[in-house]
């Protein structure tokens, strides 16, 4: 059996139909970019930055308040200075050290389920436990997790159609209301900030407010966008992974019966899901030069769209590419990036994934999806998921 169809998708998931893209590089005209669906195509624009910028943001009209300390958006050498700033916390030692909180959180979670025959896995454990996390690492009260979520939701409605090809004036209106939808949140942000200049603790937050770069404090909007970024990028990736890897179990009953035999399996299903149901489904990159990619010849300042979950499909470097083996070994996958902006949270994400289904899956070992209520797969094309999953135990 391959997984080709386990839930309604986004249209533009093709491969989660099993289907190939017709050339592995090929620009959309309507759009106005270059996208990027194989595997070596995608390695290399993440691996030779000199060529492939990440400031996609100077193809659009993106206020400058938007820019400053968002690491997504930087490259060498500000990307580095500012990534050293909180890689302390992410290091593996700091990360297993972890370990305890997170397994008595995801205990805490489970035993809080009203009716323990009737599980929707994103709001009892997949979105809270990581949420809880990153919040306890920041310093920001995690008792505020459901207005988090809303601002969430209200941001990515906005990558649902997003194109090069409208007036810059439709554009800059476009980002506009983007910032309106979660000024509520940066407010929120500078707030906590504040409060850590006034009353400093032991917390990323407020290492943040004291850091220096070049002799310099950071900005309000630096330390703003930095936090929001650490705080998105430091659930969401979990949230979306823990409900991926739920699906693709329960897709392939086989391997789900290796991991209810071996709970050391955990490690190797996640790994595959990673591949399988990439989280972030895609990324941007920028030319700085005339480049040729995937056999097209790409001018400079052309903006390109990764399709890492494609690439993760592409039968030239992954034999069988639509099944879930969690046996696969090398499993090579690019879902968390490559070089110098591989995904900094990469351990706890993993970590927190392969402790929470080790306590669901040894407490529900009969866990499976409800026929009688489908997945409710999140919309926005950048991203593979589901935001309801609603299982019985």
């Amino acid at each position: 059996m391959t997984g080709t169809m386990i839930w309604e998708h986004n249209e533009k998931h093709f491969w989660l139909r099993g289907e190939r893209p017709e050339r592995m590089v090929s620009f959309d005209e309507s759009l106005g970019y270059w996208n990027v669906y194989g595997y070596p195509e995608a390695l290399r624009t993440m691996t030779e930055p000199a060529t492939f910028s990440n400031n996609t943001a100077r193809m659009t009209p993106t206020p400058p308040e938007l820019l400053a300390g968002n690491l997504v958006q930087m490259d060498a050498p500000e990307h580095l200075k500012l990534r050293n700033l909180v890689t302390h916390a992410f290091t593996q030692k700091t990360v297993m050290d972890l370990a305890p909180r997170i397994r008595g959180l995801a205990t805490e979670l489970i035993d809080a389920i009203e009716d323990p025959t009737r599980i929707e896995l994103v709001d009892d454990l997949a979105y809270p436990l990581p949420v809880i996390v990153i919040c306890e690492l920041l310093g920001i009260p995690a008792a505020d997790r459901d207005l988090f979520r809303g601002w969430v939701e209200a941001m990515l409605e906005k990558t649902k159609a997003f194109t090069l090809t409208k007036p810059e004036e439709e554009l800059a209106q476009d980002i506009q209301e983007y910032m309106e939808r979660f000024q509520p949140f940066r407010d929120y942000l500078h707030a906590c900030a504040e409060e850590r200049r006034r009353r400093p603790r032991e917390d990323l937050l407020s290492g943040l407010v004291a850091a220096e770069l070049d002799g310099n404090r950071l900005s309000d909007n630096e330390i703003v966008n930095f936090v929001r970024f650490l705080l998105l990028a430091g659930h969401i990736t979990t949230s979306l992974l823990l409900g991926n890897t739920v699906l693709a179990l329960d897709a392939f009953p086989e391997q789900a019966r290796l991991v209810r035999e071996n709970p050391d399996a955990i490690s190797g299903a996640i790994e595959e899901s990673l591949r399988f149901l990439s989280p972030f489904a895609s990324m941007g990159r920028v030319t700085t030069s005339e480049v040729e990619l995937g056999g097209e010849k790409i001018g400079k300042d052309q903006l390109l769209i990764v399709w890492i979950a494609a690439a993760n499909r592409d039968a030239r470097q992954f034999t069988d590419p639509d099944t879930f083996d969690l046996t696969r070994s090398p499993n090579p996958h690019i879902a968390f990036g490559r070089g110098a902006h591989f995904c900094l949270g990469a351990p706890l994400a993993k970590l927190e994934s392969r402790i929470a289904l080790s306590v669901l899956y040894k407490r529900f070992p009969k866990l499976r999806t409800d026929p009688g209520r489908p997945p409710v797969v999140m919309e926005s094309p950048n991203m593979t998921g589901v935001g309801k999953l609603p299982l019985i135990a």
